[in-house]
């Protein structure tokens, strides 16, 4: 299959994601085609991507300076420390507003240096590599970056549409199947809010996709970045439709900052257990078909991950009701939750008092 082009059109900016085989041999040509100029790059890599394909895309990066620096990804590194550090290395290499940032790593660094590049100098250009499935099919595109704080996730941040992304398949060759289940989990997410078809689709083809066959992966990553961009570009700023993109999120982000961002729970596995838990409580409110509740949650526990009650009881409660007050969705004292009519129909506006949800989990963790 030859490489895929998607041409992404927001207010603020257009570009380009490019999405195939062997993209990276082809760097100088697209910079070209796409009039993407610089004279200085400070390209962030993220530590875990293997070091001979980083090598390759930063030969190909023709400009007269390139500083390169290793970032070591995690959550909690996902803070405004590490944007600094960044900043700091652009005024001391006296980059302008007309040079780059390049991203290659997984939505971690992806976040981190587009948040950078939103605000050196109010903007400067920035080029992202995804290296994962999760930032291929979700973090690298709709323009949304960001960092952790303390009380909570992606509290941080800005909206800044990056001005190329470049989406190499056989960067996830190097992935054990726990970071290709947290992409699937955004694949999963696209389909159920969007696309019936698209939910039948991967109820025929999960292991394929998991097993990374050639032509239906780069078909799954380009269908679900195609239903993203459908999105953003009616609601570029989450005015309101871009809420639909958190469905299964308002309950994930708490379950991520309640473990503190430990490793032992990664952000698709919490968002899988999010959608569980948006279902269940759609299904409570006779809100979604019993038959769409029960294929979305029999696919999600098909993929073998752990359950809410492996992490939390309810000791937890407390913490996690903490932590879904403080979503950013959540106006007028009330949770906003993303929730199911059916499978491609969702419910963006409904909301619920705290005691709603706090029974609803307390049931859950009983």
């Amino acid at each position: 299959m030859r490489q895929s082009k998607l041409l992404i059109k927001t207010k603020n900016k257009n570009y380009s994601i490019f999405v195939g085989k062997n993209i990276t041999n082809n760097i100088s040509k697209i910079l070209k085609e796409e009039k993407i100029k610089f004279n200085k790059c400070l390209i962030i890599v993220d530590k875990k991507v293997p070091k001979s394909s980083i090598y390759k895309i930063i030969k190909k990066i023709k400009c007269k300076f390139k500083k390169i620096i290793f970032f070591n990804s995690s959550e909690k590194n996902k803070n405004i420390n590490s944007v600094n550090k960044i900043l700091d290395l652009l005024f001391k290499e006296n980059f302008s507003r007309d040079d780059c940032l390049v991203s290659i790593g997984g939505g971690i660094t992806g976040d981190v240096v587009g948040f950078a590049a939103s605000i050196f100098k109010r903007g400067i250009k920035f080029i992202n590599f995804p290296t994962t499935l999760l930032s291929q099919v979700d973090s690298s595109v709709g323009g949304k970056t960001g960092v952790n704080n303390r009380y909570g996730k992606n509290l941080i941040g800005s909206f800044n549409q990056p001005d190329l992304v470049l989406s190499e398949i056989n960067f996830l060759k190097s992935l054990p199947k726990r970071e290709l289940i947290c992409g699937y989990a955004e694949i999963l997410k696209h389909a159920i809010i969007a696309d019936k078809k698209k939910f039948l689709f991967l109820e025929k083809n999960k292991n394929k996709i998991l097993s990374l066959n050639g032509d239906v992966i780069q078909k799954t990553i380009i269908d679900s970045c195609t239903i993203k961009k459908k999105v953003i570009e009616k609601d570029e700023k989450e005015k309101n439709l871009r809420k639909v993109l958190n469905f299964g999120h308002t309950f994930a982000h708490s379950f991520e900052a309640s473990l503190r961002y430990s490793k032992k729970l990664n952000h698709g596995e919490a968002v899988l257990m999010g959608i569980k838990c948006a279902v269940k409580f759609s299904k409570k409110i006779n809100h979604i078909p019993e038959n769409d509740a029960k294929r979305i949650i029999n696919h999600i526990d098909s993929l073998k991950i752990k359950k809410l009650n492996d992490f939390f009881n309810l000791k937890h409660l407390e913490t996690l009701i903490k932590f879904i007050k403080i979503d950013k969705k959540n106006k007028s004292n009330k949770i906003n939750l993303i929730l199911l009519k059916k499978i491609g129909k969702p419910d963006i506006n409904s909301n619920y008092n705290v005691n709603t949800v706090k029974k609803f989990l307390y049931n859950e963790l009983n």
